[in-house]
């Protein structure tokens, strides 16, 4: 009965199994990838907030990213072997392109056309109340106690900041409208975590990934029309190649190869939780690229977010610390 702690050293410690430490490298792993993905994300808002509408549309934007996102894909899929898609997960990659990251991208960046750049980032942290209602609701998921608490603080803390950002910061044409169409993304946003969880627990992200973006880009071709007639096509100027160029490569095709290894070693949940940082990134971005100013009120709202988030992953790494798979049987 004593042969499982032959691992304990002569003073009468135990040491950390293999499985342990495999465990909590996954987990460092998990959300280190996923905190470089919302960096890039939290610029995003920004940038392209600067490009629409003096340099692009919103549809165009949306149609660069998923064309040319899926192009990547497919390219770096060419020089990575994997299984074949198994039948019954089709549909899963079919409805998390053509709904989850579609719709997700396409009304984000069509909420930027009418809204400000720090209240969609705001919106934004959303997802990880759709993504818990979801799995409630088809996963039959119970959340503990501290998770609640943790996403009452962090939705808290994002109602302080949208309440004090009206006031001295640049307004869209429309702020309820943009406002009404980031609530929308974010629940997509959730959807495309939610369904996509299984497969990417048994995929590659070069392998799932192709796919998902391809049925993105099929309903992204209708964008195109009207692009040619952009001001970024009639300019000289660099600075809005390099915007577009970082919207691609960085928030797009980055980002998207490091949520997959992140959902797979921490979760669907624990993933959208990153999303209270996202409105972080995005001010300071906001602010250094001179699009909004920042007040002291947000500085302290923004606190108790990260705060929110901090708790959540705590009751997150204690809910899945008994066993390896617990929080996965999804």
């Amino acid at each position: 009965m004593n042969e499982n702690i032959s691992n304990s050293n002569p003073g009468g410690k135990l040491t950390s199994s293999p499985v342990e430490k495999k465990n909590v490298s996954g987990a460092l792993v998990g959300n280190a990838c996923i905190l470089i993905a919302t960096i890039f994300w939290g610029m995003n808002v920004a940038v392209t907030k600067a490009l629409i509408p003096e340099w692009m549309t919103a549809d165009g934007i949306t149609a660069v990213r998923l064309i040319g996102g899926a192009a990547l894909m497919w390219i770096v899929s060419l020089f990575v072997k994997d299984k074949p898609i198994e039948h019954h997960d089709w549909i899963k990659l079919f409805l998390g392109g053509a709904i989850g990251l579609f719709a997700f991208i396409y009304l984000f960046v069509t909420s930027l056309r009418f809204g400000s750049a720090i209240d969609i980032s705001i919106i934004m942290t959303l997802p990880p109340v759709f993504v818990i209602v979801m799995e409630i609701l088809f996963l039959k998921r119970r959340p503990s106690l501290m998770e609640y608490i943790g996403i009452i603080v962090s939705f808290g803390g994002a109602i302080v900041v949208i309440a004090s950002s009206g006031s001295g910061s640049s307004s869209g044409s429309d702020k309820l409208l943009g406002d009404l169409l980031a609530v929308a993304s974010t629940i997509c946003y959730a959807f495309y975590l939610v369904i996509l969880e299984g497969p990417t627990k048994k995929y590659r992200p070069s392998n799932m990934l192709r796919w998902v973006f391809l049925f993105a880009a099929i309903p992204a071709i209708c964008l195109i029309p009207g692009m040619d007639k952009m001001p970024i096509l009639a300019t000289t100027n660099a600075r809005p190649w390099v915007e577009i160029g970082f919207i691609l490569l960085c928030p797009t095709f980055f980002a998207y190869f490091l949520v997959q290894p992140a959902v797979k070693r921490i979760g669907s949940e624990l993933v959208s939780i990153y999303q209270y940082l996202l409105p972080v990134f995005a001010t300071l971005t906001a602010v250094l690229m001179g699009i909004d100013k920042l007040h002291w009120v947000q500085v302290a709202a923004m606190v108790v977010i990260v705060a929110g988030m901090i708790l959540t992953n705590l009751a997150k790494s204690h809910e899945t610390k008994p066993t390896s798979t617990a929080g996965n049987g999804k």
